[in-house]
């Protein structure tokens, strides 16, 4: 009789872990990611006299490609917490512009063949500015981290059991570099995995 109670337990929770764990949801989400960069740019001219002004700033919007890889964990149907890295490349005259991200937070999701789903993520930025010219004067180069805020939605549509496409997620993409806040777009597109 022990016996039995010990089996018919163990059983009830393996039954239980089994029926949890088919209700945790992983999606892995890669693509193509652009964004509208708002680079601070400090350039230095070389002056022939006294009293010319030897250095600038400006800020630059360079148009900046690149990709963007994504995993959400959801232990529900429609929440789940995930964690988005991007990487966007491009250049700022002719010196080379990277911004790198690194997010994480929760999102939520509205299951069915069109599943729209919105995200709030947090973390940091990485930016570098090689060497160059812009604006008639040579870009001087800088590497930094800053603060980092993305806030978006998208939408992704079921083309097989355990595949997606997503043809649209939008970001307003907040950075704090320079003790400055730039506000950049961030559009992306590509598949999702779903496990």
């Amino acid at each position: 009789m022990r016996l039995t109670v010990i089996v018919l337990a163990v059983c009830c929770c393996l039954t239980l872990g089994v029926q949890h764990a088919a209700a945790q949801v992983a999606e892995v989400f890669g693509g193509y990611s652009y964004v509208r960069g708002s680079v601070p740019v400090t350039t230095s001219i070389a002056c022939p006299g006294i009293g010319c002004p030897a250095v600038g700033s400006f800020t630059d919007h360079p148009n900046l490609n690149g990709w963007e890889m994504a995993g959400t964990v959801k232990p529900g149907t429609w929440f789940g917490i995930t964690a988005d890295f991007s990487g966007h490349y491009g250049s700022t005259g002719s010196a080379s512009t990277h911004l790198q991200t690194y997010l994480f937070g929760p999102k939520v999701s509205f299951p069915g063949p069109v599943s729209p789903f919105v995200h709030a993520l947090v973390g940091g930025a990485h930016e570098s500015l090689g060497n160059g010219t812009a604006n008639g004067g040579s870009v001087v180069p800088y590497s930094g981290n800053a603060f980092a805020v993305a806030v978006g939605a998208g939408i992704d549509v079921k083309v097989a059991p355990f595949l997606s496409f997503r043809p649209i997620q939008f970001d307003y993409l907040l950075t704090r570099f320079h003790s400055d806040t730039q506000s950049q777009p961030r559009v992306s597109a590509g598949l999702v995995l779903k496990f």
